[in-house]
């Protein structure tokens, strides 16, 4: 399974020079938890709620007085669309992060989630059956007297 298939295309963004409340607001209205920061229209870092809530503690500033620079994850970890999800499992453990942002050249065209691995399991599952089957299978072939 790639990324392609598992992946949200709908991707909530926000520009590098908002506020955190205006971030809080996007979370909220789009029920997300987190959107990909933008510079000069350019996928370059991300806000969790994570990141939200460290700012916010850490600055003791109301959330408005709070820029989205300050508080954004980056670089932004991001994969293609025809990375296979075993390989952008694999990146995500290698980054520490649950999201990457997916893009063609420098487009954003969505995120994957760990959720979104999630609940595609059963298909992965399905698919790392069917590939070893087709593997022994292989295997039994090759070892055949001829």
């Amino acid at each position: 399974m790639l990324v392609d298939d598992a992946m949200t295309r709908a991707v909530v963004t926000v520009p590098v020079d908002e506020s955190l409340r205006a971030v809080v607001a996007l979370m909220l209205e789009h029920d997300v938890e987190s959107v990909v920061v933008e510079r000069d229209g350019n996928p370059t870092g991300i806000v969790t709620v994570s990141d939200v809530l460290e700012a916010a503690y850490n600055s003791g500033e109301p959330l408005e007085a709070t820029d989205v620079e300050t508080a954004m994850s980056h670089p932004l970890v991001t994969v293609a669309p025809e990375t296979t999800i075993r390989t952008a499992v694999e990146r995500m453990r290698e980054a520490d992060v649950k999201r990457l942002a997916v893009v063609d050249g420098i487009d954003l065209v969505g995120i994957v989630t760990q959720s979104d691995v999630v609940r595609n399991h059963a298909l992965l599952l399905r698919e790392a059956v069917h590939n070893e089957e087709r593997r022994q299978r292989f295997e039994d072939e090759d070892a055949e007297p001829r």
